[in-house]
């Protein structure tokens, strides 16, 4: 079966379904969007995606669009052992309350602040700042006495929200004053099967 990830290699949103594909150790190929030259609004993508959005991942015959949506499916279809998403409804919760935070607060926040910062798109940057700056609080707060979000291990929660709080630094917020998220951010990079997004190194060397 072939298995194609549609996405830009500095894209957030692109990343979290890149990673998670690379940590289920499954095969894919990806094929770029150029959303510089606005490839996703031409009509060979948008017959695959109206909304003109990436990513858009192809599993077979199915297509999906939405990294959350797309991350979802993948655990559900192919994690076998339900170790990053649970079966069990509450359990199940518990994870996705950390990915619909990432979709509102952290793309709000972080996503929004970045591509102002990194890509020269309008926003209201100060509002973006400061819903980022809640949202890191929250994170630190969080993390501050335990590895991961939920459930005392890896799961999609800390999937869905690594790739915006690594690129944190791209929309002018300082990592350094949230050391427990900076901690995590390390975790994860250490998982087994992590993979990188162009902008990661940047982290690493600020």
């Amino acid at each position: 079966m072939t298995r194609i990830l549609y996405g830009f290699p500095l894209s957030g949103n692109t990343h979290r379904v890149r990673l998670f594909l690379s940590l289920l150790g499954l095969d894919f190929r990806e094929q770029v969007v150029n959303l510089a030259a606005g490839e996703q609004r031409q009509a060979a993508f948008l017959a695959i995606n109206p909304l003109g959005q990436v990513p858009v991942l192809a599993d077979g015959d199915l297509l999906l669009r939405d990294s959350h949506a797309i991350v979802y499916y993948l655990a559900r279809a192919y994690d076998r052992d339900h170790a990053w998403l649970p079966a069990e409804p509450a359990a199940a919760a518990r994870v996705l309350q950390w990915v619909f935070m990432d979709a509102n607060e952290l793309h709000n926040g972080i996503g929004y602040a970045r591509n102002h910062v990194a890509f020269g798109v309008a926003c209201d940057l100060a509002t973006a700042q400061a819903r980022g700056r809640a949202a890191l609080a929250v994170l630190e707060q969080r993390l501050s006495d335990q590895a991961w979000l939920e459930l005392g291990r890896p799961t999609l929660a800390d999937v869905a929200c690594y790739p915006l709080v690594s690129l944190a630094h791209q929309g002018g917020f300082e990592l350094g004053d949230y050391p427990a998220v900076g901690a995590w951010l390390t975790r994860v990079e250490q998982l087994p099967g992590f993979v990188a997004m162009p902008a990661w190194a940047a982290r690493k060397a600020g």
